[in-house]
């Protein structure tokens, strides 16, 4: 501002005494009046100073050095009692078992891994516009990005930059206005004096995946200046739904199934049992007997298989012999109740979708021990997980279905998705003694449940319905230690605890 001497002020004093009164205040009056504007464009000057500087910190800030992905896991610590699964396998192969499940590891997290598992964040106060979530395309297909956009304060141009790993970007023949380079490549940039132009090409830029590939993933980098955001690209292949006719009536949407072994006695009193209620079900029997007996009756279906294959053999033919939407699984020393009503089951998988199996109680010697649940860490790459069993561990109830709630595994009582049984499947190498295994091979893959209101009874052992050959046989080899080598090599484990 300018400043006055001393004898300037003088003169001034001097000039301003000599006025008229009227004069006087007219002048007081500018006085105030130039002076409250020198003050009020001296307040703007200095905010103006500090919104531009605020705009430039928000438009430009530095780039983050956050993680592009979470680090790996941790080891795990087995709990006290647990089965160590390495010290069980036979010393002189220890080593060549170790390299062997350690390629296949990495084979497994090759075709189950995704680029899209990587850690994605977002940059504050970016001006860059872009799909967050839900951008799909199909292999080999031109398809275009929704919603990219610029969004910032005037300039003299505007530049933008789009990288890709596993396609190429196109978009339209660009306006004179506006310079494309990198059009039929992984890197396109977008040049412009007009903002309204580049962000109409930007509306008309399509991905396209460079290979075939029926579930993978991408990841855009989109930049302006300083500013970098990163969004997902799913490619996938659509599936063709594959659906089953529910009909009118429980036959059509239920398949009992059943495993049987020299057990005749236990698996008429279950048949006997079913008709009673369900007269017209169709009921599904594998036998693995060593002199099979033949079992008649309208709707039984009865499958002869080599003698003693097993378990879990047993189980997987029944199964793929299933053409309804449902199947209910049920042990052959079981038997029908009043409160053994798969119409509750049905009412409960058909209103919450999302469920793959339902399972109920037994009565009888089997207690309270009808559902359990899983607590599993992946652990490191080397040394792989620890997994222990826990029953009676459940989690919350299903809505609307107070006495349902979920788990992770249920006892051989249960209604199944018959898609979702065939897609986890029993491993046939567990003949003799296996049920939770299943439950593990689909932890993470089958979302379970538990209805305590819906039990099937359980036969009492008796002299007479007890076959010594059958419990002989049953008991005849061991089967521990091929467990814990089959979970240390199939399910990459490092211990199992059965709590």
């Amino acid at each position: 501002m300018t400043s006055f001497t001393e004898h300037e002020q003088n003169i001034f004093v001097s000039f301003y005494l000599q006025m008229p009164e009227s004069n006087k205040r007219l002048v007081l009056v500018a006085v105030i009046c130039v002076t409250t504007l020198l003050l009020l464009l001296m307040y703007c000057k200095t905010m103006g100073s500090f919104s531009l500087a605020s705009q430039q910190m928000v438009i430009k800030p530095k780039r983050s050095t956050f993680p592009r992905q979470l680090p790996p896991s941790p080891s795990c610590e087995c709990m006290n009692h647990s089965v160590l699964l390495k010290d069980v396998l036979p010393k002189e192969q220890r080593e060549a078992i170790m390299q062997r499940r350690t390629k296949e590891f990495q084979q497994h997290k090759a075709r189950t891994s995704s680029v899209l598992s990587k850690l994605l964040y977002a940059l504050p106060n970016s001006p860059l516009q872009y799909p967050i979530q839900g951008y799909t395309v199909r292999p080999l297909t031109p398809t275009l990005i929704p919603v990219l956009g610029l969004h910032t304060e005037k300039r003299d141009s505007y530049k933008v930059f789009l990288n890709v790993s596993k396609g190429i970007l196109t978009t339209v023949t660009p306006d004179t206005q506006v310079t494309v380079k990198g059009a039929g490549t992984r890197g396109l940039s977008i040049e412009s004096s007009s903002l309204v132009l580049l962000n109409e090409l930007l509306a008309k830029v399509s991905y396209t995946s460079s290979t075939y590939h029926i579930n993978s993933g991408d990841l855009a980098f989109f930049r302006f200046e300083s500013h970098e955001a990163v969004f997902p690209i799913v490619i996938k292949q659509p599936q063709v739904p594959v659906l089953y006719d529910m009909g009118t009536d429980i036959r059509s949407q239920v398949t009992i199934t059943t495993k049987t072994f020299l057990r005749y006695p236990q698996l008429k009193v279950l048949l006997a049992s079913i008709r009673k209620f369900y007269p017209d079900i169709t009921v599904i029997i594998a036998d693995d007997s060593f002199e099979p007996e033949h079992i008649s009756g309208e709707n039984i279906q009865q499958y002869i298989m080599p003698p003693a294959q097993g378990w879990f053999a047993g189980r997987n033919l029944a199964v793929s012999q299933v053409i309804t939407k449902y199947l209910l699984w049920v042990d052959d020393d079981f038997f029908f109740t009043e409160n053994t009503k798969i119409e509750e089951f049905v009412k409960v998988m058909e209103a919450v979708p999302e469920l793959d199996m339902v399972g109920g109680s037994v009565e009888g010697d089997t207690g309270s021990r009808f559902y359990f649940s899983f607590l599993y860490e992946e652990g490191d790459e080397e040394e792989g997980g620890c997994l222990t069993r826990k029953y009676g561990l459940k989690f919350h109830p299903l809505p609307d279905f107070p006495k349902c709630f979920l788990d992770q595994g249920v006892v051989n009582f249960f209604l199944a998705r018959t898609d979702a049984v065939r897609r986890v499947g029993f491993d046939i190498r567990l003949q003799r003694v296996a049920h939770s295994e299943f439950f593990m091979d689909g932890l993470g893959s089958l979302m379970v449940a538990t209805c305590k209101d819906v039990k099937v009874g359980h036969q009492r052992k008796t002299k007479e319905n007890t076959n010594p050959r059958y419990t002989k046989f049953r008991k005849s080899k061991s089967i521990g230690g091929f467990k814990s080598r089959l979970h240390y090599f199939k399910n990459h484990l490092k211990c199992v605890h059965y709590a």
